[in-house]
């Protein structure tokens, strides 16, 4: 496919989903502002997100760490000037912490009380080291359906966790983050997530985001109080255009 047929179809799905988003805000009585798109570009190339952000957009999320590194790379070599903001929204090992801190704004799968640490003493290393000039901001990523290797804090630990998360310097608190159990209800799973993030911005009324919805089930999420829909496969295809 050449750059320009790539450029007219990514234009054409954003639209699509843009006018998802729109109406399921209107349904939800919400403003389309109100709910952040968070571009997923995992197995696609740099020169994607190039076009997406020349399309608008300024959010992308990678799910591997090493895949991101190198593609937060390519990107700043081919736009420079771009201002785009880098989410990580898959599972993270302890020992990748040091080095997401340096390419990532949000670290929105954070779950346990030692990656929380990790990543602070590698912010923490970041800021000292000159290689970033804030705080992370992070998600507490919420398990709704208690399935094993899908990640996630139980519901019931995330009020201790999120605590634990505001007594850091280095990292900022700035809500919950969750999946929709596979074959479930979505309407169920966001109902419950939204109880959570409330009870946790009750201790932490900075922390106002809910990453929650994807491709298949962001109307449901948008009912339910997402703030931000990571959208992948409506947005840029079902096909993989570069190696895992």
């Amino acid at each position: 496919m050449s750059e320009q047929a790539r450029r007219e179809e990514l234009a054409a799905s954003l639209a699509e989903v843009r006018g998802r988003l729109d109406r399921a805000c209107r349904a939800a009585g919400r403003s389309p502002a109100e709910v952040e798109l968070l571009a997923v570009t995992k197995n696609f190339p740099a020169s994607d997100v190039v076009k997406l952000s020349e399309l608008g957009l300024s959010s992308f999320a990678e799910n591997r760490e090493q895949e991101a590194r190198n593609k937060v790379a390519e990107y700043a070599g081919l736009r420079p000037d771009g201002s785009a903001r880098w989410h990580m929204v898959g599972q993270l090992q302890r020992n990748k912490a040091r080095s997401v801190v340096r390419w990532a704004d949000v670290v929105e799968s954070v779950d346990s009380d030692r990656l929380a640490e990790a990543l602070a003493r590698a912010t923490a290393n970041a800021l000292d080291a000159g290689d970033r000039e804030h705080p992370l901001d992070v998600l507490v990523q919420v398990n709704l359906d208690e399935a094993v290797g899908r990640g996630g804090a139980p519901p019931a630990e995330v009020p201790r966790l999120a605590e634990m998360i505001t007594r850091t310097s280095e990292l900022r608190l700035r809500g919950v983050m969750a999946v929709a159990p596979l074959g479930g209800d979505p309407d169920m799973a966001f109902a419950t997530l939204s109880e959570i993030a409330e009870r946790v911005r009750v201790d932490h009324p900075e922390a106002v985001d809910v990453s929650a919805g994807m491709s298949g089930d962001l109307e449901s999420a948008v009912a339910h109080g997402s703030t931000r829909v990571r959208v992948g496969t409506a947005l840029l295809g079902g096909r993989r255009l570069i190696s895992p």
